[in-house]
């Protein structure tokens, strides 16, 4: 049976927290009190802030006031509703509260009725914004899992089964084929669907930096680190931990987050004592784990914690009885957008779309439908709507042999694309090498990889 919801009364008059805490709690809420700003701050960031559902807050407090003390909870929960309440309130004030994002402003005396048909409300319409926000998500992924194929018919199996457990998953699969989605998708299923959903991107964050951005650091633990950070940790706590390009992680923050695994705490970069977390970890990986414990690159231990339920998620090629839906979904979906006119697939884009290898999968796919209903100039989007196709194709390209452009800077892109995806063959998808012939750091790379739409393969 779900806990009662919890409401944070912040206000400096003891026998108000007092009156308004005995009513609420009269009601079957939870309560919890503070002060000061900083305390209610303090509160929402602490290991039971997520339990937190609605916040009352005084206008005016000593120190940090209660604007001040909005515009952080706005920062720190965005959809987390807070009632205003004053005793000196103006209109004035009043909407300044709410061009902040305050749900509702209450004079003081309390009316104690109006108090609770107002917390009613603002719950009410907090879940209905986290339903709708879940559904949404539910929609957009079920866009990457047409169960057209017998692949995928598999995996939606597998999914159903394990998404109510609190196990382990881990998946492996080549970039873009939508892990993230399937992890998304586990999460929407679980006991846990109400929680956070916090992803980590491995490889796209300095090996210095990534203990800080999984385990927090406490302020002035290390150049840089004016204030105090919670942690993608703490941030999951009740909620889905999605650990992405998991194979990307040092040895050393590998032995952390095995031991934050193995008894469910997690101590912060620069100290502050250990913190206990409640997080279900699904982690993904482009690589081939049992290989990299081998080369010594993988704690087998970590492995072991990690693949309670291993699931592989396929590539677009073995399934490509979904690849025509998932393209027009996708057209449809981004002319919608960007305020187009609805557009269709001519029979000979079709045809190149079935032809094509897809080594960049469904994320390829839908960066090149994106492409397409931007740059396409008619109601059909034929192949020369797809000319980055051709550029997948290459071996040795004749250089005045490419497609027609509409700009020097979609020129300019194309043959980035093709100088990156050359070097992403010689160097056998190795990304650190090709990051030095390009004269990038990783991270950089990354980034120029997903804004041109490649999808780099290890191997390749």
């Amino acid at each position: 049976m779900p806990s009662p919801p919890t409401i944070l009364i912040v206000d400096d008059e003891p026998g108000i927290r007092r009156t308004l805490a005995e009513s609420l709690s009269e009601e079957g809420y939870g309560v919890l009190k503070a002060d000061r700003g900083e305390q209610a701050l303090d509160l929402l960031q602490g290991p039971d802030g997520d339990g937190i559902h609605l916040v009352l807050l005084d206008i005016w407090l000593p120190g940090l006031d209660g604007l001040a003390t909005l515009k952080e909870c706005r920062t720190l929960r965005p959809q987390l509703p807070v009632v205003m309440i004053s005793g000196h309130g103006t209109i004035e004030t009043a909407l300044q509260a709410t061009r902040l994002g305050a749900f509702d402003f209450l004079e003081k005396p309390i009316d104690l009725d109006r108090l609770l048909l107002v917390v009613g409300h603002a719950l009410r319409q907090s879940r209905l914004e986290l339903e709708n926000l879940r559904l949404q998500q539910a929609v957009d992924g079920e866009r990457f899992f047409m169960a057209e194929s017998p692949a995928m018919k598999r995996l939606l199996a597998d999914l159903r089964l394990v998404a109510p457990t609190e196990g382990r998953v881990l998946l492996s699969g080549e970039n873009g084929t939508g892990k993230e989605e399937v992890a998304r998708l586990i999460h929407g299923l679980s006991a846990r669907a109400e929680g956070p959903f916090v992803e980590v991107n491995c490889a796209a964050i300095p090996d210095e930096l990534i203990e800080s951005e999984l385990f927090g650091h406490v302020k002035g633990a290390f150049t840089g680190a004016v204030r105090d950070n919670k942690g993608k940790f703490r941030e999951a706590h009740g909620g889905t931990l999605f650990l992405d390009e998991v194979g990307d992680m040092s040895l050393k923050t590998q032995s952390k987050v095995l031991r934050a695994l193995q008894e469910g705490r997690i101590e912060p970069v620069g100290g502050g004592g250990a913190i206990g977390v409640d997080v279900r970890v699904i982690a993904a990986t482009n690589k081939d784990l049992p290989e990299e414990i081998k080369a010594g690159r993988f704690r087998e231990d970590l492995y072991f914690r990690l693949a309670v339920v291993p699931l592989r998620v396929p590539p677009l090629r073995e399934r490509l009885e979904e690849l025509i839906p998932l393209a027009e979904a996708f057209v449809q979906r981004i002319a919608a957008a960007y305020g187009r006119p609805p557009k269709r697939l001519a029979p000979e884009a079709r045809d190149t779309l079935i032809n094509h290898d897809w080594p960049g999968n469904v994320r390829e796919l839908k960066n090149l439908m994106e492409r397409a209903v931007i740059l396409g100039r008619g109601q059909d989007i034929t192949p020369r709507d797809l000319g980055p196709l051709a550029v997948r194709h290459l071996t040795e390209p004749d250089p005045f042999a490419f497609p027609e452009f509409t700009s020097l800077r979609e020129a300019r892109e194309w043959f980035e694309s093709a100088y990156i995806q050359r070097e992403l063959r010689l160097q056998s998808g190795n990304m650190t090498r090709v990051a030095e012939r390009l004269g990038l750091d990783r991270s950089n790379l990354y980034k120029r990889l997903k804004a041109l739409g490649i999808e780099p393969r290890e191997g390749s």
